[in-house]
């Protein structure tokens, strides 16, 4: 269930045995508008159709803000409606989660599944793939702001990686994207669209809205769901894979009786599994800026152009990145203040804080409640702190001088720590990379186990960035790849007749 970029994997390996019938359901459309095919134009579909544009609950720790949280909802999921990034977690982060109890998911685990899922022309077969659907790229055309940009980080004495993707996954370098021929390539792209029409095992379903899960003796039988205004049921011989994301995926086990018990009887829902950790360890990465103005547009007018960044350790005893820092030539300045000018992005890479989804409602069709928890843990804002530090001495280099004009944000008047905590807290937004809500492990908060299957309940399992132990350091639609393609080679491996 849900043909974001998990389940177009597992439904596409899964349906290469031809003993094997699939059904893919998916809420959204099977298609969205020509915006979603063009790269630059991403950020106008959050809040459309092929959005479930949810927001958060108020966030104590940002001023009682509120934010935008944007899910793809339309075949691809939210891999239509993103910004393309190619960008995998530090080896460190995968050895975290094995050390930690998730056992096989280890870096070295997953290697051959990252590699499996793309095709990487010209990189290192040691650690890349060059067979997979995604095609993974780097743009050609470097413009002008980007390249003084990589001489300030040059000037600065960051360390290079030639591919943050390979060997060397510490430093500054130029970002992959999943763009081909000048067009978005989501998982449905690579994934399904190429085979359907002569695979006639799989059969995909657009508009077939899950209301829950069909449980009983401890099985998971089946699905039910709305198409076309009619509720229907699929039954499953074998099992049910739950690819709804790191939101929808816990919504979808609570309704259905999975989850804490406490919380299920208070909307009235009859307790199936009591597993207190669904919905829990939601983990984001939260992002600040330092915009400043220019003399000029940065942005060149190129359609498509290389993606520069970097992921850097705020002290050195670290054994991974903490910082995720990305450079926009516009300023995300308010439409108000019109300005030319640009970016820097910073990011806590692996945050501490941690939020719910919970339940609104016992029906369905109601959206949960999703609390991220932004900046509740004082090592982030510590992170944020040393990340807008690096931010304005790359604003500040000789290499950025031309294009540096005046410090919109946070402005050249704030200085002392107190100051820029209350910018962050005014200004920190979500990155839009909800994990960990389903997470692996053999506590009393897991929800599955290393083979990816639903605690207590047979023929179920969970394959999406819930099932995150710890929020890999970069965004998360590479790993998420990663777990798609384990999933189905474990199902095909050890699943039940």
């Amino acid at each position: 269930m849900g043909a974001g970029t998990a389940g177009c994997v597992v439904a596409s390996r899964l349906s290469e045995d031809p003993d094997v019938r699939v059904v893919l359901l998916e809420a959204g459309a099977a298609d969205g508008p020509e915006a979603m095919s063009v790269p630059s134009t991403w950020p106008t579909l959050l809040g459309t159709s092929v959005d479930w544009a949810y927001t958060s609950e108020p966030q104590t720790a940002l001023t009682g803000r509120d934010l935008t949280y944007p899910r793809g909802r339309v075949l691809g999921g939210t891999s239509s409606i993103n910004g393309m990034v190619h960008l995998r977690g530090h080896r460190a982060n995968y050895d975290g989660w094995s050390a930690a109890g998730a056992t096989g998911w280890g870096y070295e685990d997953l290697l051959p599944y990252f590699c499996r899922s793309e095709h990487a022309v010209g990189r290192d077969e040691r650690y890349r793939g060059t067979g997979g659907p995604m095609i993974v790229t780097g743009a050609e055309d470097v413009q002008p702001f980007e390249s003084a940009a990589f001489d300030a980080l040059a000037e600065l004495g960051l360390p290079v990686s030639d591919d943050l993707n390979g060997a060397d996954q510490e430093g500054a370098g130029w970002i992959e994207q999943n763009i081909v021929d000048g067009h978005r390539q989501s998982a449905a792209d690579a994934y399904i669209r190429p085979i359907l029409a002569h695979r006639p095992n799989l059969t995909v379903m657009a508009g077939a809205l899950v209301r829950g899960l069909v449980i009983s003796g401890g099985r998971c039988r089946g699905v039910e769901y709305v198409l076309d205004g009619a509720r229907r049921r699929i039954e499953a011989t074998r099992d049910v894979v739950l690819c709804a994301g790191a939101i929808g995926s816990p919504h979808l086990l609570m309704v259905s009786g999975i989850g804490p018990a406490d919380d299920l009887r208070r909307h009235g829902i009859d307790v199936v599994a009591d597993l207190p950790g669904v919905g829990r360890n939601l983990q984001d990465h939260p992002m600040a800026r330092v915009i400043r103005s220019t003399a000029g547009p940065a942005a060149s007018g190129m359609a498509v152009h290389r993606l520069l960044g970097a992921l850097l350790r705020t002290t050195r005893s670290l054994d991974a990145p903490d910082v995720q820092i990305f450079f926009f030539d516009r300023p995300f300045y308010p439409a108000t203040v019109p300005v030319d000018g640009y970016a820097v992005a910073v990011a806590a890479a692996r945050p501490h804080s941690r939020g719910t989804v919970t339940l609104a409602s016992a029906d369905p069709a109601v959206a949960p409640r999703i609390d991220p928890g932004l900046l509740t843990d004082d090592r982030d804002v510590a992170v944020l702190l040393a990340g807008l530090r690096m931010a304005r001495e790359i604003a500040g280099t000789r290499a950025l001088a031309g294009w540096s004009e005046e410090e919109l944000r946070p402005g050249p008047d704030i200085e002392d720590q107190s100051r820029l905590r209350e910018y962050l807290r005014e200004s920190v937004h979500s990155g839009a990379h909800p994990a960990g809500t389903c997470r692996i492990g053999d506590d009393d908060q897991g929800v599955v186990d290393t083979e990816l299957r639903v605690r207590g309940i047979t023929h179920l399992r969970v394959a999406d960035a819930s099932v995150m132990p710890d929020l890999v350091g970069a965004n998360p639609n590479a790993t998420v790849l990663a777990i798609g393609e384990r999933a189905a080679a474990l199902i095909r491996e050890h699943g039940a007749p």
